[in-house]
């Protein structure tokens, strides 16, 4: 359950991409008011972050500086919503960090109610296919162009659901020309304009199942950070954004 504020909260982006532009064009229809717009060279303004009242960071940059952003984030003290990909080798340090120097972090890689569900429903699927081992499941996905990391952190979430629930698979892969038994095989597509599209598809010789996600903008992605924002605000510790939604 989100908190509940007599005023906006207020927020900061480091990072200010499209996603960044994205959530600070629809602060207000979550009762969140962006007080602080950080570049690449965001710590060089630290002091103005700090002056500006933000009560929580959203965090989406790349692959290569949000472990750092994070650390230093976390330094400072201020609670973030982490939405940046590809970054999981760092994972552990980041989250030792938080623990810690008793702070505040939610990481998640989609913020989508849409996804979740999705999720949720993947889990399911792959759990009630561990009794018919005739099917076999490939995962595929598609983003724009100038997405940096393959597979999407959303199709690693989604392998991982499968890993977790069905028996036959290991982990995952991602798929070029053969399919390793007992990893999952994520195809890693790029399209101009796709802002993201998933799909899990269970084949037999006799038929196939397939669950899919489709997404027509980034407002989705953007108001499931905000909202995950004003979850986090006034906890401490390392969350999810499955701790938010909580599926069953």
């Amino acid at each position: 359950m989100e908190n509940q504020l007599n005023n906006p909260l207020k927020i900061a982006l480091i990072g200010y991409g499209k996603m960044g532009k994205t959530i600070e064009s629809l602060a207000p229809l979550a009762f969140c008011e962006v007080v602080f717009v950080g570049g690449r060279d965001w710590l060089q303004h630290r002091e103005t972050l700090l002056q500006s009242g933000a009560q929580i960071a959203i965090e989406f940059t790349s692959p290569e500086s949000a472990a750092e952003n994070l650390l230093s984030l976390i330094k400072l003290g201020i609670p973030t919503v982490c939405g940046s990909t590809g970054w999981a080798n760092n994972e552990a340090e980041v989250k030792e960090a938080c623990q810690k120097n008793s702070g505040s972090i939610l990481v998640g890689s989609n913020f989508s109610v849409g996804v979740h569900m999705f999720f949720a429903l993947n889990k399911k699927l792959a759990k009630w296919m561990g009794s018919f081992p005739e099917y076999a499941v490939r995962l595929t996905e598609i983003h724009h162009t100038q997405k940096k990391d393959a597979p999407s952190g959303t199709a690693v979430t989604t392998a991982n659901g499968i890993v977790e629930q069905n028996p036959a698979y290991t982990g995952w892969e991602l798929y070029l020309s053969k399919e390793t038994k007992g990893l999952v095989p994520i195809t890693a597509k790029r399209q101009d304009e796709v802002k993201g599209f998933h799909s899990v598809a269970w084949h037999s010789d006799i038929d196939q199942l397939e669950l899919r996600h489709l997404a027509h903008s980034r407002d989705g992605f953007a108001l499931g950070a905000l909202r995950a924002a004003r979850w986090l605000y006034g906890k401490q510790g390392w969350y999810g954004v499955e701790d938010m939604y909580a599926f069953e």
